[in-house]
């Protein structure tokens, strides 16, 4: 049986999780148009090459060999075990499924400065605060797997431009996100112990949803990176421009 402490820990994950943002929820209702998608495409992935970087720092507070190891692990699931693997790698063949060069997407120069300040804030608070708190954080992905199935659902409805090969992050970060929120709800239950702990951790998570909404907060108001006066997205190649298959 759940305390009120890992029920508040949901609450709050469940509560305030991105899915509710605008941005999402046109998403995945199938509004967003092809330059929409790449926009969040192509911003998103400045978040998701940092992943490796904030659990690198989370591995280095961890005080014992075993829990170094778990954590390890998180940064093999991105940077994968070698080259052509990981989440990383994935992400990039989704960018390339939409229509969106490669190299655009490993370019850090065209991100929105408010995704840029976002996930700044989330990597520098995961090197600044305690092991608990950092971990605390990264309970967002209690609420991944939900938003990865409606996301598949989604693209394969709306989003039928993109070549189904490239949804296989969404569709790994089902079961990654299931155990790697397990394993973390399972360390802040047991390292918040006191009152002030739990509300550390409680605050903690918070802060990550507030993360996650301020990147679509800014994808959605789509501004430009200083000194950027191109387009923020490359045109869909060939007949994919229209949003359907001929």
């Amino acid at each position: 049986m759940s305390t009120p402490f890992e029920e508040r820990l949901r609450a709050v994950a469940r509560d305030n999780y991105h899915d509710r943002h605008p941005f999402n929820v046109r998403m995945h209702q199938g509004e967003l148009t092809p330059d929409e998608l790449r926009r969040w495409i192509r911003n998103r992935f400045h978040y998701q090459r940092h992943i490796p970087v904030k659990d690198a720092l989370i591995t280095a507070k961890l005080g014992t060999p075993d829990l170094r190891r778990m954590w390890l692990r998180r940064i093999q699931d991105h940077d994968g075990q070698q080259p052509g693997e990981g989440g990383i790698e994935r992400w990039l063949r989704l960018g390339e499924a939409a229509g969106i060069d490669r190299s655009l997407l490993m370019d850090e120069t065209g991100v929105l400065p408010g995704v840029r300040l976002a996930v700044d804030g989330y990597v520098n608070f995961c090197r600044l605060r305690s092991p608990l708190e950092a971990v605390a954080a990264s309970l967002t992905e209690l609420s991944a797997p939900d938003i990865m199935r409606t996301r598949i659902d989604a693209f394969e409805r709306h989003y039928r431009w993109i070549d189904a090969d490239g949804l296989a992050y969404f569709r790994g970060r089902q079961s990654q996100g299931r155990r790697d929120s397990k394993e973390a709800l399972s360390l802040v239950l047991d390292w918040a112990r006191t009152e002030a702990e739990q509300e550390q951790a409680v605050a903690a998570l918070a802060f990550k949803c507030q993360v996650l909404w301020a990147l679509l907060d800014a994808v959605e108001a789509g501004e430009r990176p200083a000194g950027d006066d191109g387009p923020g997205e490359r045109p869909l190649r060939d007949d994919r421009s229209s949003g359907g298959r001929p």
